[in-house]
């Protein structure tokens, strides 16, 4: 009987959580641009209003 290769396993599940982190990230910047869009407004917008601010 042949013993199973645990370390090909492990290698497998680990492949698989950095495909779906990948994805996630991948999704979550796609949502923020959509997010700006949406507002009409674009990041660097945003961080010239707070830099007075910070003033």
């Amino acid at each position: 009987m042949a013993t199973p290769n645990y370390g090909y396993e492990k290698r497998q599940k680990e492949l698989a959580k950095k495909k779906k982190k990948e994805e996630k990230l991948k999704e979550k910047a796609q949502r923020k641009v959509g997010e700006g869009a949406s507002d009409g407004h674009s990041a660097d917008d945003t961080h010239e209003v707070s830099s007075p601010a910070a003033e």
